[in-house]
């Protein structure tokens, strides 16, 4: 059986374009359930539960990083628009304060160049 797998798969790699599927499925249909389980398993059609356990605990991992990165994000825009805020505040109250002072008189001194 597993001289004849060999003598299959490569066959199948000779071909040029990848594995038939087809042409793998009927030569391991002779063996029966067993032989298209396995053609499956080789192909990657069927997978064993370990390996899709890993991957969904992988997708999990990487799924909170996710939700992390994007809570950490959102955390900073929020800080910088009540920076903004705040910086915008200090404007205003530069330009009020200047127009008061203008108000009562008083004009800024301009520094002369050397």
């Amino acid at each position: 059986m597993i001289p004849e797998l060999l003598r299959v798969l490569a066959a199948a790699d000779n071909s040029g374009g990848g594995p038939d599927v087809g042409k793998l499925i009927g030569q391991f249909a002779q063996y029966g359930i067993v032989g298209v389980v396995v053609v499956l398993l080789i192909v990657g059609v069927v997978v064993p539960k370990y390996v899709m356990s890993a991957l969904m605990t992988e997708k999990d991992n990487w799924r909170q990083a996710f939700e992390k990165e994007r809570e950490a994000h959102q955390a900073t825009r929020e800080q910088l628009a009540k920076a903004e805020e705040r910086g915008d505040v200090a404007t205003e109250q530069g330009r009020a304060m200047n127009a008061l002072l203008l108000e009562l008189g008083h004009r800024p001194e301009i520094p002369r160049s050397a």
